[in-house]
């Protein structure tokens, strides 16, 4: 069931071709800005610009109204060895304004100086309000044809290939702001479908702080920084925040998931992504299945902890979207499954007494499984950031046949918000024209004129109807792949500002989330709580939220106010109720592929290159990226580079640590040079005090470490116990990495450091 038209083949048939490559540039570490190796002198020989690097790739050079232009990949970049004023004129000279003389006044006409700087002047268009710090990758998309029972989309169907574009973000932060801040995440997929886009808008946390989009200024208003300082800044660690969620207790069910270790994951390759709200799927014969939409990582669901999300905002705050490109460019192509739970379309729209309307709400995996529709491959890093990850418009109601939406209030009014948004992002109404927005799919949309119209429309009778253009164009029916809405039934009703009975509910949700937890996951909920209301200034607002804990759980309400120093109010009933855990809700408990995961591997000035050759390839063997720590840039060898210096790695950067050499103190290893050498105490070390520093902080983080030979007197000085779980003293390279590998399926060693919220 394959109709995708010419453009869309020949991106999926690129696509194939991109994937069958390894696309792992030697000695399989990212991190190349250019395609081709710079020269020490200024090149000053005339050349046609250079191609993008081959794990990047930009939209498809398909016209603004869908067609094939049969052009090649890079149709729409730089053209040309020879600097041109926008109109293509070569100019002889960038680096002087025209002058009366060398030292007179700049003359009015300068007309390259006025294009120059008035192109300089409007680079920058509105942020968006909400999600503006982003990243994304081109993909596919294969479906599996599972869904066919109960959908008519055809990008669904078995071993359909279907290009995408998806882009990932933080929510509440600035596009400056760090990538590792506690927050939702966005989960957003265009899908260029030969039916049309189909844009599926979603976040890694699977309910939402309201329940009808009327409150979507407060939310937003309340979570951005305070108005009158503009702190902090992509944080809900301030009393706005905490003050509307605590009076507005529809945001109960978010706030906790935040809370937990979903608000800082590891990497977007291991985050969940959820539809949020419940979508109707349309079949073929016009049947209608309630369902919502999940996407599972291959590589699991993993998280940061909180010293390293902080440390991490410091040392490198675009630490996500590195790791993204990164694992693209080294060839680990990240990968999701897209999943269904579905449901009975009933008049009630309910399911197991679950409001199916209500977005502060999940249904349980154990209830109704999720079933696999298909799955994703990121495989392609953007080449111009600006032009595909910031100018890319998504849409909920970007919507193909056999897809449909419900009347969920919170959905209806993000159908309004994200077109209205883009007219004053985009500069207009035709910001599907941009070249990442443009479908691939045939358009004669009648819509004529405004700012930014690249299409060149011909006729004369953009009406109907008409006979001037001999009626085209014409209106096509359901067996002509139209776009029907589904006939749902609507029965009498009065108009009100009121919510269904069935939302009145906030509390039994969060504590099933709770109940659900690990233990220790139920520690880094009793952190996180503590952290966050110990930064708010009012008193109030702090006693507050602690009448909503003590709705919730008994125990999370004690631990939060012992942290706080604060009195506990008395629990509730909810606070005690007996329900059933859903293990789906926990990121523990699995073991994922260790593939992509980064491990650092210590050496020294001295260490033995065809030891550490052996290390890095058996570690790229094993599926995981290796990059060499030395005490310096120089290379070990001339095929062996150095990625990290001891100045500048931080155990936050690593998985996993492998110590194949525990050096004495660089000329570097000193305070006043390095503020990480005070991190042994006393005395003369006898090893780098920064190395010393870095597997402690691995160990204290909770992650797997190594050390080839006798590793004691490392542990000894970094106060680790060498019988501790996931220490490892091995005298074999291969055994060690085997090791770290399988370890690093469960993603940390958790048992190190028992919990003792139960």
């Amino acid at each position: 069931m394959d109709d995708k038209p010419g453009p869309v083949k020949r991106i999926v048939d690129a696509v194939a071709e991109a994937v069958r490559e390894d696309g792992r540039p030697p000695g399989g570490v990212p991190g190349a800005p250019g395609s081709t190796p710079p020269q020490v002198a200024e090149p000053l020989e005339p050349r046609a610009p250079l191609p993008a690097k081959r794990d990047q790739q930009g939209p498809l050079p398909v016209s603004p109204t869908g067609r094939d232009t049969g052009l090649p990949a890079d149709a729409l970049s730089q053209n040309g060895g020879y600097l041109t004023t926008a109109q293509g004129v070569r100019l002889p000279d960038g680096d002087h304004s025209l002058k009366a003389g060398p030292r007179g006044p700049v003359l009015l006409q300068d007309h390259h100086l006025r294009e120059k700087i008035m192109h300089f002047d409007h680079e920058r268009i509105p942020e968006r309000v909400v999600h503006a710090r982003g990243a994304a990758a081109h993909g596919t998309f294969r479906g599996y044809g599972t869904a066919a029972a109960v959908t008519r989309a055809a990008f669904l169907a078995e071993g359909v290939e279907t290009p995408v574009f998806v882009r990932f973000s933080t929510v509440l932060g600035s596009r400056g702001s760090a990538d590792t801040v506690r927050d939702t995440r966005g989960f957003a997929t265009k899908f260029y479908t030969g039916q049309g886009v189909f844009d599926l808008v979603g976040n890694n946390i699977p309910v939402f702080f309201i329940q009808d989009a009327i409150k979507f200024p407060d939310v937003v208003h309340a979570a951005k920084p305070h108005p009158d300082r503009e702190i902090p800044q992509a944080q809900s660690a301030h009393d706005t925040f905490w003050d509307f969620v605590s009076l507005h207790t529809e945001a109960t069910h978010h706030t906790i998931w935040n809370m937990s270790d979903r608000g800082i994951p590891r990497s977007y390759r291991t985050m969940e992504g959820f539809g949020v709200h419940t979508f109707r799927l349309v079949n073929a014969e016009g049947a209608s299945t309630l369902v919502k939409f999940h996407w599972k990582p291959m590589a699991g669901v993993h998280s940061l902890v909180w010293e390293e999300a902080q440390l991490i905002s410091g040392m490198d705050p675009d630490f996500h979207r590195r790791d993204l490109a990164d694992a693209i460019e080294s060839g680990n192509h990240p990968q999701w499954e897209l999943g269904i739970q579905t449901f009975p379309d009933t008049p009630e729209q309910t399911f197991a007494g679950i409001d199916l309307l209500d977005p502060t709400k999940i249904v349980p995996e154990e209830l109704a499984p999720v079933q696999p529709i298909g799955l994703l491959t990121l495989h392609a890093n953007p080449t111009n950031f600006f032009a595909e990850t910031e100018q890319v418009a998504f849409h909920p109601g970007h919507l193909v046949p056999g897809i449909d939406l419900t009347d969920d209030a919170l959905l209806a009014g993000r159908l309004f918000s994200y077109l209205d948004t883009q007219i004053t992002r985009l500069g207009g109404p035709n910001f599907a024209q941009i070249p990442v927005n443009r479908t691939h799919a045939p358009v004669n949309d009648m819509l004529r004129d405004g700012f930014h119209q690249d299409a060149v429309h011909s006729g004369v009778a953009p009406y109907k109807p008409n006979s001037l253009d001999g009626g085209c164009p014409f209106f096509a029916g359901a067996g002509e792949h139209a776009f029907v809405e589904y006939p749902t039934p609507i029965s009498a009703a009065t108009k009100v500002r009121e919510a269904p009975a069935s939302f009145a509910d906030h509390f039994s949700q969060p504590r099933l989330f709770w109940l659900s937890l690990s233990p220790v996951e139920r520690e880094h909920v009793i952190a996180a709580y503590t952290f966050e209301l110990s930064k708010v200034y009012e008193q109030a607002i702090k006693e507050r939220v602690l009448t909503v804990l003590a709705r919730i759980d008994e125990q999370l309400c004690r631990e939060v106010a012992a942290g706080l120093g604060l009195p506990v109010p008395a629990t509730t009933d909810t606070a005690n109720a007996e329900i059933a855990p859903s293990p789906a809700l926990s990121q523990l408990g699995r073991r994922w592929p260790a593939t992509g995961r980064v491990l650092g591997i210590v050496t020294g000035s001295g260490s033995d290159p065809g030891v550490v050759r052996r290390l890095r390839d058996d570690a790229s063997a094993a599926g995981l990226l290796p990059l060499v720590i030395a005490p310096t840039g120089a290379p070990l060898a001339d095929d062996l580079p150095v990625q990290r210096t001891f100045a500048a790695a931080r155990s936050v950067e690593f998985d996993a640590l492998l110590v194949a050499d525990a050096p004495p103190p660089g000329a570097d290893d000193r305070g006043a040079r390095d503020a990480k050498s005070g991190a042994v105490a006393g005395g003369q070390p006898a090893i780098d005090s920064r190395i010393v520093l870095l597997v402690n902080e691995a160990y204290r983080h909770a992650k797997p470490i190594a050390g080839l030979a006798d590793a004691r007197a490392l542990w000894a000085a970094a106060g680790i116990d060498p019988q501790a779980p996931g220490v490892f003293s091995e005298t074999d390279g291969g055994q060690a990495i085997s090791a770290l590998a399988e370890q690093l399926e469960t993603h940390r060693v958790w048992e190190r450091f028992p919990a003792s919220a139960h």
